[in-house]
């Protein structure tokens, strides 16, 4: 949320096992993946979307912008976890032009940092339907240091870092981008990392509640490789429903759910906090994004769990891939959701 919009940008999803970049094209028809490439990062370079080792990190971003081939130099890129709070509150003001003030004198009351290490930003919703009025806005809060530590990684690159936004707007991005839910839907977005799962639930283009909750992908290929006497690789591709040695998806069932039901907990949580704050709310679906959530049996496992419709997010959907952003992309699926989100930054209106 924070940055100028309307120029051409280059979507940097830094992530806690890799680093995905794509560049899009817009014209009356939609979007396009002019540009892709991603590379890998070394383990705790990035921890709980915290980046730890910026130098590792930045030679990670030289490398995607030398093999995308990227016509943009501005970068878009994302923070999220501990240091990001997103908030829907109602403000005791009449009208748009005391939102500024009003969020400035009564910020404690919101957010658990001091304002003077935060970045803050907001979206105005409208009236608030509450008995005593005033009007309803999202506020955004992220520790000034963690967007510090985005923004010179991205410099380090030698690239400009011209967008900070929060993962789980990016997400909404993508997902408005593609898909087309019914007018009065409340939906979930799921976003499984590495380390990390953003929570998006959002209705009508605006986010209701959204949590970071510290489960992701990598938890299930610890437990394979620890369990199983497995390599690195080994645990990823039977995490993914390959075939391992004597080892199958089914066998190793049991394994994977104890991770599942930590995650399902966690999202459990949030519903419950949802619903806390939004009694005449109803999720009607759930949508899983990330590298993880094509990890064997989550999604019958999450739709057993809460009794919906539960579907693995395509980035794809509508958005085109041009012939330079190579074959491949397809495989990364819902990995790509973030990257595409921040990418269509770019073209905000």
């Amino acid at each position: 949320m924070f940055g100028s919009k309307k120029k051409s940008l280059v979507g940097l999803d830094i992530g806690s096992s890799s680093v995905k970049a794509i560049e899009l094209s817009k014209s009356k028809t939609g979007y396009e993946i002019i540009g892709f490439a991603q590379t890998s990062l070394g383990q705790d370079a990035v921890v709980d979307g915290a980046i730890a080792d910026a130098e590792a990190v930045a030679e990670a971003i030289k490398s995607v912008f030398a093999a995308g081939n990227f016509k943009a130099k501005n970068v878009a890129t994302g923070v999220s976890g501990n240091a990001v709070i997103v908030k829907r509150v109602v403000l005791p003001v009449d009208s748009p032009e005391e939102v500024a003030a009003s969020i400035e004198f009564d910020a404690d009351k919101y957010i658990p940092f001091d304002i003077s290490e935060v970045n803050l930003d907001y979206e105005v919703i409208g009236p608030s339907d509450a008995e005593d009025g005033g009007l309803e806005v999202v506020l955004v809060a992220a520790k000034k240091e963690q967007v510090q530590n985005s923004t010179d990684v991205v410099t380090m690159a030698g690239r400009v870092p011209y967008v900070v936004d929060i993962d789980a707007f990016a997400l909404q991005n993508t997902f408005e981008v593609n898909y087309t839910p019914a007018e009065d839907a409340t939906v979930a977005l799921l976003n499984i990392g590495a380390s990390l799962t953003n929570i998006n639930i959002t209705k009508a283009g605006m986010p209701m509640f959204v949590r970071d909750v510290s489960v992701g992908g990598s938890q299930y290929t610890d437990i394979l490789q620890k369990e199983l006497q497995l390599s690195l690789e080994e645990a990823e591709d039977l995490k993914f429903g390959k075939q391992v040695g004597m080892y199958d998806a089914e066998m190793v069932a049991p394994l994977l759910d104890s991770i599942t039901d930590m995650l399902t907990m966690e999202v459990q949580k949030t519903f419950d906090f949802f619903k806390e704050n939004y009694p005449e709310e109803t999720i009607s679906s759930i949508y899983l994004a990330g590298g993880t959530a094509r990890t064997a049996g989550l999604t019958e496992k999450i739709q057993a769990a809460f009794g919906m419709e539960v579907e693995v997010m395509n980035p794809l959907n509508t958005v085109k891939v041009g012939a330079k952003a190579g074959s491949g992309i397809h495989d990364l699926g819902p990995a790509l959701a973030v990257a595409v989100g921040l990418a269509i930054r770019g073209f905000d209106e």
